[in-house]
């Protein structure tokens, strides 16, 4: 997901939602289960599930839809046993890949994150092999259009986040510490703006850029691949140039 322009990925991605919801419900669905399976029912005691409902509302899940994965997750916490396995690898010329994931058969996501890897001239690398080169943080996207700058950072400092980055051309990105992107997000709601994507991201430190048309062509698929897999939640990588891949 997350690139040198972010918020023209963030526009793909809510392309690719409008057009496939479902799948998007179902991925970010389970996500609340696992945080309901971990922490209970109650976002206010449960900061990863609060964090998710953020997530869940600025994707436009409705509200009846989250409470009804809760209440199912809390009153059958057997139902569904996933786990979160993140994997770390290279695209090609050596773009960092970063693949979350929650999967009830830690075997088959493996070999099919594997396989993507490799079809498409990267490989998958070993935990802590790309890693270091992100930083994880919450982010908050808010477009630009009608907002006053100033106002919106004291109201994000003043709810607990460490940045307003300003530099896109389209959206504010208020960044806060990875836990905390709930809270920060019903903030600023409260006090009226709304987030076009709440969740916590791994942003690049160094971003690479692709020149070769084949290299441009087999990173955008390898991400398509990824993308369209049932286990995988999120893909995180410092492609710079992504706008480039047509698709």
């Amino acid at each position: 997901m997350s690139g040198h322009s972010k918020w023209s990925t963030i526009k793909r991605k809510k392309e690719k939602t409008d057009n496939q919801r479902a799948k998007v419900f179902t991925k970010i669905g389970r996500e609340i289960a696992v945080a309901v399976r971990e922490g209970g029912p109650d976002p206010a005691g449960n900061s990863k599930l609060k964090d998710v409902i953020a997530k869940a509302k600025a994707a436009n899940v409705p509200n009846e839809n989250i409470d009804r994965i809760i209440k199912k997750a809390a009153g059958d916490g057997n139902a569904d046993n996933y786990e979160e396995c993140v994997y770390e690898g290279y695209g090609p010329c050596g773009i960092a890949v970063i693949v979350e994931t929650l999967t009830d058969n830690r075997n088959r996501t493996a070999g099919d994150v594997r396989h993507y890897f490799d079809k498409y001239g990267g490989n998958m690398g070993q935990a802590g092999s790309v890693m270091f080169m992100f930083n994880r943080q919450g982010n908050i996207v808010i477009e630009k259009d009608g907002v006053d700058e100033d106002a919106l950072l004291e109201t994000a400092l003043e709810a607990g986040a460490s940045d307003l980055v300003t530099d896109e051309e389209d959206v504010f990105e208020v960044r806060t510490e990875p836990n905390d992107v709930g809270a920060v997000n019903d903030a600023l709601a409260a006090a009226g703006y709304t987030a076009i994507s709440a969740e916590a991201e791994y942003i690049p430190t160094t971003y690479t850029r692709l020149d070769n048309p084949d290299d441009i062509k087999n990173m955008g698929k390898m991400l398509e691949m990824f993308e369209d897999n049932d286990d995988v939640q999120n893909v995180w990588h410092n492609w710079e140039n992504e706008d480039d891949y047509e698709g």
